[in-house]
């Protein structure tokens, strides 16, 4: 292997992650995610939005908050709650399309 060959094999290496270890990685492992795991984590993240989005709320209603942070703590939220219809209909989509393949 070249210079050349050799250094552009060790950026790709230092890009990915894997220190050029693919190979000693079984192939389920790389890149593998728990659906569930990630599923809850975005569920989780969208708790922690409104819960922050509620006590804004509470915050300015008592006179201690300040405008902006209630603004950002419902633009925050809204995004939360439309990545997560997003998410759903692309689920519900992919489901279809599998009712729909022949046996």
């Amino acid at each position: 292997m070249n210079s050349q060959a050799l250094a552009a094999a060790k950026a790709y290496a230092a890009l990915t992650g894997n220190g050029g270890s693919a190979a000693a990685k079984p192939a389920e492992a790389v890149g593998k995610t728990d659906f569930a795991a990630m599923l809850k984590g975005a569920l989780g993240s969208a708790e922690t939005s409104g819960t922050t989005l509620d006590q804004s709320i509470a915050a300015q209603a008592a006179g201690k908050g300040d405008i902006v942070d209630v603004v950002t703590a419902v633009a925050e939220a809204e995004l939360t709650v439309q990545t997560i219809v997003s998410v759903r209909d692309r689920v519900i989509s992919s489901y279809q399309e599998i009712m729909r393949m022949p046996i």
